[in-house]
């Protein structure tokens, strides 16, 4: 099985020998809906207002009225770094803020799965808390907040998830996505819509006084948007004006050292310089890091990398996320060989051509099935969802005969085909084939008997189809242009470096254009490292990450390339490269 042959499209942009640095710039913001030098002030005064968010200051008057009470406050987050960020942030900010009874808890993946589970309510009340507060899930937990309630314990939830028809019956939901929320961002990560609930939760504690006649000094919240910046970045939401505000001023702390240990201790292990940091290095070096913790162990690990002050316990704990991590790629790669071997027995031609693929094997890992799900889609260009076995302690739970044995699926789409949509139109016409599911657009997860998978599978697929409405899946790549051979330099590149943040939605500048390779060679068996010639005789090096071994086994000549400029550091000195995306 082989993607759609990559078709490349360029923005509306054309540039000549004469246009300076910022010039093209202005062009490409141009190209990315930028019509104002306003969009691109990240102060933090330009934020939307934490008031226009449906039911926050309600929200915040409940925490702020339970940390003038002393109450004990119980943080129940996701296992992903989104879920781990907006944990850390939230126990830091309530206790900078007053609170001295906050504790957090993460559930375990493999025993009771994602969200407020009845189960993990049962865990929490070991705890005793007076108030539940979810942080990046929640949204679909009908049956968790039912259990709470029973207990007596109450629920203040926060998630940024797309929610379902029926929502839980909790204290208050903050969720930029619910229905008759006027705020203007739908793109929030957990991690921000955490933020904003703490930022009413202040707001409220000052109109009570409290930060007079306790002793207690009014918090900067403004110095834990490094985590929100982390959590942001490597949840992949798209980068609105809010989130490239929350990003760039967390980037910005970051670069200054004025991080949490944890985040210096990860960067520093990954051998990333501090100073130079980029967003790709949030999403690519400390990201993986943190969630090896919760894809193969416990995220609690990750979370008290973020919430320690101790440099030197942050080391170890570095240490130890990056042992997991470097496991986690084992069991990837070797997951990886099965599925591509799964996809040579397939076919794309002709009435065969599938729109959506689902793969299982029985012995894939629960906590891999996203990644890999992520590797695949990238490598077919369609909807993927990677299937594996269900917990033991669910297996049979349904029936004795071990026929209602459970799979968990993790999903991941292609730009205009809506996920948790497609996943919806299952459940509704296929009542029986979900247990449940959830997600977002390019994201999802989703419970199923293991003896419905053709099912499944046949109507998922039909269901792809239904949504791409008689359009091709296309891979389309989409380029900034061709730059001038003149306009290929080191000072271009650097102004692109700090003309970000960029990231999903707001993608950072790609071109391309053709290139005489000169010489080539292959690093670490999957790399390869090119010179390369322009047509005005000036070389470069360029690189490119993860290629087939048909193309590392294939002598280059002349190649058309899509590349991105950017500045290698080295010994102290700075070079062009180009990060190449696509070679044909």
């Amino acid at each position: 099985m082989t993607a759609p042959a990559i078709k490349l499209r360029v923005n509306n942009a054309s540039y000549d020998c004469s246009m300076d640095a910022s010039e093209i710039l202005r062009q490409i913001y141009s190209s990315r809906g930028i019509t104002e030098q306003a969009q691109l002030d990240y102060q933090l005064k330009n934020l939307p207002s934490p008031s226009l968010m449906k039911s926050n200051m309600a929200a915040g008057k409940i925490l702020a009225d339970a940390i003038s009470r002393q109450d004990k406050l119980l943080v129940v987050a996701d296992f992903d770094v989104d879920g781990a960020t907006s944990c850390a942030l939230m126990v830091l900010a309530l206790a900078s803020m007053g609170a001295e009874h906050v504790d957090y808890l993460v559930p375990d993946r493999f025993k009771f799965g994602y969200g407020l589970t009845p189960g993990i309510v049962d865990v929490a009340a070991q705890l005793s808390p007076d108030l539940i507060i979810t942080v990046d899930n929640g949204i679909a937990s009908i049956d968790g907040v039912q259990r709470a309630k029973q207990l007596g314990i109450d629920v203040l939830i926060t998630d940024h998830h797309l929610p379902g028809k029926q929502l839980p019956d909790a204290l208050a939901i903050v969720n930029p996505n619910q229905q008759g929320c006027e705020f203007p961002s739908k793109s929030l990560a957990g991690v921000g819509v955490a933020f904003y609930l703490l930022l009413a939760v202040r707001n409220q504690l000052r109109e009570l006084g409290w930060f007079g006649h306790s002793n207690q000094t009014e918090p900067n919240l403004g110095r834990f948007l490094d985590l929100v910046a982390l959590g942001t970045v490597a949840d992949i939401v798209p980068l609105d004006q809010c989130n490239r505000i929350l990003v760039s001023q967390g980037m910005n702390r970051i670069r200054s050292g004025h991080c949490r240990p944890g985040i210096t201790a990860l960067l520093n292990i990954a051998n990333k310089d501090i100073h130079r940091i980029q967003t790709s290095d949030l999403g690519f070096a400390v990201g993986p890091r943190l969630n090896a913790a919760g894809r193969l162990d416990d995220m609690s690990l990750g979370i008290e990398c973020l919430l320690t002050n101790n440099e030197e316990k942050a080391g170890r704990l570095a240490v130890e996320l990056e042992r997991l991590n470097k496991e986690r790629r084992g069991i990837e790669d070797t997951m990886q060989q099965q599925a591509r071997d799964s996809l040579n027995t397939l076919t794309l031609e002709g009435d065969d051509i599938e729109a959506g693929l689902c793969l299982y094997q029985a012995d894939w890992h629960q906590g891999i099935i996203g990644l890999l799900a992520s590797r695949i889609k990238d490598k077919i260009f369609r909807p993927v969802i990677i299937f594996a076995d269900g917990d033991a302690e669910q297996k049979g739970e349904l029936g004795n005969d071990g026929s209602d044995e459970l799979l968990k699926g993790s999903a991941r789409s292609i730009p205009g085909l809506h996920i948790r949509d497609i996943l919806d139109q299952v459940a509704t016409e296929n009542p029986q084939l979900l247990n449940k599911f959830g997600g977002h657009a390019m994201a999802a997860g989703m419970t199923i008997k293991k003896a419905d998978l053709p099912a499944f599978t046949e109507q998922f697929n039909r269901a792809v189809i239904s949504a791409m409405n008689g359009n091709p899946i296309d891979n389309i790549v989409l380029s900034d242009g061709e730059l001038p051979d003149s306009q290929m330099t080191l000072h271009l590149a650097r102004e692109l470096r700090e003309a970000g943040p960029w990231g999903q939605g707001f993608e950072e500048p790609i071109f391309h254009g053709d290139f005489k390779v000169i010489t080539q060679r292959t690093l670490s068996g999957k790399h390869l490292k090119l010179q390369l010639e322009n047509q005005s005789g000036k070389s470069f090096d360029g690189i490119a990450f993860f290629q087939e071994q048909q193309l590392l086994d294939s002598q280059l000549d002349v190649v058309k390339l899509v590349y991105r400029l950017d500045v290698n550091y080295f010994r102290d000195r700075e070079n062009l490269q180009l990060m190449i995306q696509h070679i044909f």
